[in-house]
């Protein structure tokens, strides 16, 4: 494992992506834990902590810039309450392939107001039952989930679902929390990482029909996590002209 050193900032890849946003790239050092980021002098827009070995989403300082958060193939099992002091502009967060296990360890994300962007693929947490309508319901923020854009019809739904005092019960039975970690206990076994051939493929198509910058800068930060569906991907697009038709018939009274 390496220790996250102000000397290891500065001697990572740094560069600006297509959107002229500021990475910073922490892949692959087996960094345990997040610490020592006042050595960014708070000048990046997106740091890429991806196939490291940290735990818990926390040690931030006051990064006001920071708007994008890459973490998958970790070995997350918490994030930190009151996030959102620390990193007020985040928008994204990416986890695929961690082991966050229960919904309740997700309600530190409420707080964080300016979040749009959520990848839980690949954790545990996502076999839980009412796992996507619970996350709708309690981030009501969240535009995109484990890269399916969230529909207004998923949003009625999940409202309906934890609506008066039978939708709180039902929240509080779905919202387990995991054990405090035991030093000493077994930690879970890494999966294993990579794409397959026709996720590459889905992917890089998507990329070639992407119609804004913004859009190719994202669908390469999925690349660059190796592992996103890309079936997901090919319904991005489609979901975000349905939810569009949607609200302008809720709009239109129709």
């Amino acid at each position: 494992m390496v220790k996250l050193t102000a000397e290891l900032i500065e001697q990572s890849a740094q560069y600006t992506n297509p959107v002229r946003d500021r990475e910073l790239d922490l892949r692959g050092y087996k960094i345990p834990v997040i610490e020592n980021l006042g050595a960014t002098l708070d000048q990046f827009d997106t740091i890429d902590f991806s196939d490291n070995d940290i735990r818990k989403v926390d040690g931030f300082p006051l990064l006001r810039r920071l708007k994008c958060l890459l973490l998958n193939n970790n070995r997350i099992v918490r994030i930190a309450e009151s996030l959102e002091e620390c990193l007020p502009s985040l928008e994204s967060i990416i986890l695929t392939n961690n082991n966050m296990q229960e919904l309740g360890d997700l309600d530190h994300l409420t707080s964080i107001k300016s979040l749009k962007f959520l990848s839980l693929l690949r954790n545990p947490v996502t076999t839980k039952k009412q796992y996507r309508l619970y996350l709708i319901h309690k981030v009501p923020q969240l535009r995109v989930l484990d890269f399916q854009r969230i529909k207004q019809k998923e949003r009625e739904t999940a409202a309906k679902m934890f609506k008066g005092k039978k939708g709180q019960a039902l929240a509080q039975e779905v919202a387990k929390r995991s054990k405090t970690f035991t030093p000493g206990e077994k930690l879970a076994e890494k999966r294993p990482t990579g794409p397959s051939k026709e996720d590459v493929e889905l992917i890089k198509t998507a990329i070639a029909q992407a119609a804004t910058l913004d859009e190719v800068e994202r669908l390469n930060q999925m690349l660059k996590t190796g592992i996103i569906p890309g079936r997901e991907i090919k319904r991005l697009r489609g979901d975000a002209v349905e939810e569009e038709e949607e609200e302008m018939e809720v709009t239109n009274g129709t």
